[in-house]
């Protein structure tokens, strides 16, 4: 065939103003080699002082890079990350929640279309997807790693969900993919309790192929200081891997991390490790083995996606209306509502209402610990 005749299978390219980086860097050997004609696709969230939230444009360029990824017949590998060494995503971008979708349920319901959309690109992609987990993956950044098919991360990364913390539920993929990637008890942990996990943790719980040091102390490479990396058991018989470190331990941790340097250098060699290892390979079998090896995750997103999304939009009104305002204050400052009170207003049957919404923020309810004190 001429290649001069071969059909574009693209649609354009969405515009977000850069925070989307979509390049083509060459595909490696395993000694390291770059060969020629062959790449992989990096797919990178470009908006680190926002913890790489995703806004609503920056959600159809990933879905028409991804697209394109697949597409591109000289691509290997797609890998998918964040900018900087802070976080790869934190989720849907907070101020967007908070002044436009929140009490909007009609115009949230569309952006979970995109949203759906964009899970449903990264799990159809037809070259292996890696996520070079740079730093934080929580929340709707954690649903996306998940619909990866492996994930690589630097170990002072941290990972888990947010939803019952800040007025959703974590069911853009988290109640679809952990099950199957943790088992039913472990997920539930991950989903409910929004509790934040080390890197050594998720990967020895399965949720992660590979972790890297990060952390550059007087020029040699050291393991996060701040949690047990070393495969210890504890007077239970329990493996507490990955756990945080306590007391003293935990204070030397935390005064070696200040120490440091971050250094991403290693997790980048074991990401295009991983990726060197897919150049000897056929590629339609490759296709189709990815294929077969999503479907559970596929079934279970396939099955609830479209429920979970008019839940999504419905608690737009209700939770979420105060949850994602409160969590639009300043980092640094209370950015939860008052628990107590919302449930002590449901016991008494109380409608939700605007003012209710309002009532349990915490300027409000700072407010109100002013007067009382």
């Amino acid at each position: 065939m001429n290649p001069s005749n071969l059909i574009d299978h693209n649609l354009p390219a969405a515009e977000c103003e850069g925070a989307i980086l979509y390049e083509k860097r060459p595909a490696r050997a395993a000694d390291g080699t770059p060969i020629k004609g062959l790449f992989n696709a990096w797919i990178t969230l470009n908006n680190p002082k926002q913890f790489n939230s995703y806004t609503t444009a920056m959600i159809k360029a990933v879905i028409l890079a991804f697209r394109e990824a697949g597409n591109a017949r000289d691509v290997v590998c797609t890998v998918f990350t964040g900018a900087g060494d802070k976080a790869f995503c934190s989720g849907g971008n907070t101020r967007e929640y908070a002044e436009y979708y929140a009490g909007n349920p009609q115009e949230y319901r569309q952006y979970m279309r995109l949203f759906n959309d964009m899970v449903s690109a990264i799990l159809g992609c037809d070259k292996p997807v890696i996520c070079r987990v740079n730093g934080l993956r929580v929340a709707g950044g954690q649903e996306i790693g998940m619909a990866c098919d492996f994930s690589i991360a630097q170990d002072l990364a941290r990972f888990g969900q947010a939803g019952p913390k800040h007025g959703s539920a974590p069911i853009g993929g988290a109640t679809d993919f952990l099950p199957v990637i943790l088992g039913a008890e472990r997920a539930m942990a991950s989903g409910t309790l929004c509790e934040l996990w080390s890197a050594h943790k998720a990967c020895r719980l399965g949720m992660l192929t590979d972790i890297a040091p990060a952390l550059k102390v007087d020029g040699r490479f050291v393991a996060n200081p701040t949690v047990e990396t070393e495969r210890l058991v504890d007077e239970f018989g329990r493996v507490v891997l990955g756990e945080p470190r306590i007391g003293a331990d935990l204070q030397r941790g935390k005064e070696l991390l200040g120490r440091g340097v971050m250094d991403l250098s290693l997790l980048d060699e074991k990401v295009e490790e991983l990726c060197a290892k897919f150049v000897h390979t056929f590629p339609e079998c490759m296709t189709k083995t990815l294929e077969e090896l999503r479907k559970p995750k596929l079934n279970a997103w396939n099955a609830n996606k479209e429920n979970s999304r008019a839940w999504l939009a419905l608690n737009m009104v209700t939770e979420a209306a105060a949850g994602f305002r409160a969590f639009n204050e300043p980092v640094g400052q209370d950015r939860e509502i008052d628990f107590v009170a919302l449930r002590q207003a449901l016991a008494r049957g109380e409608p939700w209402t605007p003012e209710l919404a309002d009532s349990l923020l915490p300027a409000a309810h700072a407010g109100q610990t002013k007067k009382s004190a």
